[in-house]
């Protein structure tokens, strides 16, 4: 599940919604369906470009002409997820739940601002569209290798939603900016904007996914894995290998592993204790849930690592001895 906040680059969020709303309207021209994909929110199913670009230009109350106006929220789940929606629902149950999961979606996004009177998608003013397509770029370097034409269409499952959101509340009293990065530090700060956690949010988005449907997440497969495997120090990548190794054949410690690595993924832990100490666990006990199934000799063998680790200690230790 890929979820993204674009600001005014590829928004242009500080003027007129009119621009971004016309290119959201892009299937609708190129397809010429006799009946079009309407945009949504948690109210309607069937609004207007007109009225998305009204409502949203109208909710400006106070905004200076560079204050950002809007954000675009891209909610992309995967192919293997998109596959398991129309596997379970059809092609056409598929988008309707892609449209309820936007929904909830939105209620996160809310609430992730931990401020009074917002806290659903009700509290905000945004509208959302389904796309069922992607399109090749000139940044794609299939584009750039002329392997692509710009314009073409990817292949694959693209299915996604695009959500515009309006900088204020739907009283058009608040402000609420998710690029602000204060995370409750600065309070004053926070109590005007709001404190938005990004990394938080975008978490949220599988875990409302999961629980919605059903879905049974590998812990490779989640945004913690991934961001570890790219950012993370060598330590997280080598506490992160063990648990997704302990996971993948015990879905009753996947749950433990999958909070474990969005710690690890947010640097909350520097060692394997504090894992254990925020999991309630002790090392006995974590490595008995964790890594038994990998291994049929039972909880007292451990991985390879570790003995290649003891035997480096034993043999420091010996050289040490003799030294004397």
């Amino acid at each position: 599940m890929f979820i993204n906040i674009t600001d005014s680059k590829e928004a242009a969020n500080k003027g007129s919604s009119a621009g971004l709303v016309n290119y959201l309207e892009k299937e609708n021209r190129i397809d010429h369906k006799q009946e079009p994909e309407y945009w949504f929110n948690g109210q309607q199913i069937r609004i207007e470009p007109y009225q998305v670009m009204r409502s949203i230009d109208d909710n400006v109350a106070k905004l200076g002409k560079d204050d950002a106006k809007f954000f675009l929220v891209n909610i992309s789940p995967s192919q293997k997820e998109i596959r398991f929606l129309k596997e379970q629902y059809g092609e056409e149950g598929a988008k309707e739940q892609m449209k309820g999961f936007a929904v909830r979606v939105m209620d996160a996004y809310a609430k992730n601002f931990n401020r009074d009177g917002v806290n659903s998608n009700e509290d905000l003013l945004w509208f959302a569209k389904l796309e069922n397509y992607r399109y090749y770029s000139y940044t794609d370097p299939e584009v750039k290798q002329g392997l692509k034409q710009r314009g073409e269409r990817k292949e694959g499952e693209q299915m996604h939603v695009q959500v515009i959101v309006s900088r204020k509340d739907i009283t058009n009293k608040i402000k609420l900016s998710p690029m602000n990065t204060s995370r409750g530090k600065n309070a004053a700060h926070s109590k005007k904007m709001g404190q938005f956690d990004r990394v938080a949010f975008k978490q949220s988005g599988e875990s409302v996914f999961d629980r919605l449907f059903g879905f049974d997440r590998q812990l490779k497969d989640t945004m913690a894995y991934a961001n570890v495997q790219k950012n993370g120090e060598l330590s997280q990548r080598e506490q992160l290998g063990i648990l997704a190794e302990g996971a993948s054949q015990n879905y009753e410690s996947r749950s433990v592993a999958n909070e474990l690595a969005m710690g690890v993924a947010e640097g909350l832990f520097t060692s394997t204790a504090g894992m254990l100490s925020a999991a309630g666990k002790t090392a006995a006990s974590f490595l008995e849930v964790m890594l038994e199934p990998m291994y049929t000799g039972g909880a007292n063998i451990v991985p390879e690592s570790e003995m290649e680790k003891k035997k480096r200690r034993k043999k420091k230790s010996q050289g040490q001895q003799i030294s004397r």
